[in-house]
């Protein structure tokens, strides 16, 4: 049983790692395409990027569930956070300090998104999970007096890239409600909304047209680091929850600071590396976390893709569906003992 029910740890792991990869990418390319484009033009293009990969993400119908009239105030505060504040805050971060502490600092947004899923998920933190957001705070401290050495402009660019954090951290928490739609719809309707604000605040704001090579490079950049990595994002949620994911994603940072001084950037120091390692303990002390107890699941009707050999969906068809399917579905309670994650079947208290 146990063996069953360790699959979406492993699962929402894997999909946090993908997205992570293809996020820590985007960031130094950002940079280097985004040179002399305003912070707004960049952001406009990125999430364009990302709203053309969720019209090819979307599944049928029967397989995922749909999104819902009552969802629109979600998505529409998800793309002012995490389409037009983040990528924003970012773009111009980038023009004023290194690409390797940008890329790092960009770990904090695991703090921010377990803190808040703490406040409004109730998902656990005990104290290994309170001392790896210490590390990654420690270490975000060190990253900022490193900065400031450096003069007063590459400081305010990293509290940019900060700012860029707390965003995508609220939106990550926004986000938690909508992983049981389909993560294709998801994308494509944040990410319209956010590239429509955008466009228009550019227009307004007179930013220069970005040459054509560096738009359809930023475009490409959307795609995959902002639009595919957002999808396996929710689904990762779906499998193991906020926190967790958002600290297997803080590996996204290390990888862009890996790519960023491949790609030149020499910047790197002795403070750097100390905050990069402080960072970099958290995250492993986070994903340490092992969780299991007895705990009671009440009655609860919901719809979402599932299948049938998980643990939790006993409920039966005529005929029997293979592979995962969606449609509105009832648990009965139950109560019983298993290690679990934070996952849609598992949001009870401690």
């Amino acid at each position: 049983m146990n063996d069953r029910r360790s699959g979406p740890a492993v699962t929402g792991g894997v999909l946090a790692l993908l997205a992570a990869t293809l996020f820590g990418v985007s960031t130094p390319l950002v940079q280097r395409f985004g040179i002399g484009i305003g912070a707004f033009s960049t952001a406009a293009l990125l999430y364009a990027g990302a709203a053309i990969a969720g019209a090819f993400l979307r599944r049928p119908i029967g397989i995922e569930a749909r999104l819902r009239p009552t969802d629109t105030g979600l998505l529409v505060a998800m793309a002012a956070f995490g389409a037009v504040i983040g990528p924003v805050a970012l773009a111009w971060g980038l023009q004023h300090t290194s690409g390797t502490s940008a890329s790092l600092m960009l770990t904090l947004e695991a703090l921010f998104t377990a803190v808040l899923a703490r406040l409004f998920y109730r998902e656990t933190m005990d104290t290994r999970v309170w001392t790896a957001m210490l590390l990654l705070l420690a270490g975000g401290v060190i990253l900022v007096l490193d900065q400031g050495r450096g003069g007063e402009a590459k400081m305010w660019g990293l509290f940019a890239v900060l700012l860029a954090t707390a965003a995508w951290g609220v939106d990550s928490t926004l986000s938690r409600a909508l992983a049981e739609r389909d993560p294709g719809q998801v994308v494509l309707a944040k990410a319209a909304i956010g590239a429509a604000a955008t466009t228009v605040l550019a227009v307004i704001l007179g930013e220069p047209v970005p040459r054509i090579a560096q738009a359809l490079a930023l475009l490409v950049i959307g795609a995959t680091g902002y639009g595919l990595s957002l999808r396996f994002y929710l689904l990762a949620q779906r499998a193991f929850g906020v926190a967790r994911t958002g600290s297997v994603f803080a590996f996204a940072p290390f990888i862009g600071a890996a790519l960023a001084v491949a790609l030149g950037d020499r910047s790197a120091s002795g403070m750097m590396a100390a905050g990069s390692l402080l960072m970099l303990a958290g995250v492993v002390l986070h994903l340490a976390e092992s969780h299991g107890h007895a705990h009671e699941h009440g009655a609860i009707e919901h719809e979402h893709a599932h299948r049938h050999d998980d643990g939790h969906h006993d409920h039966t068809h005529e005929p029997m569906p293979e592979g995962e399917h969606s449609h509105e579905h009832r648990h009965a309670p139950t109560r019983h003992t298993h290690p679990h994650v934070p996952d849609a079947h598992h949001l009870h208290r401690h």
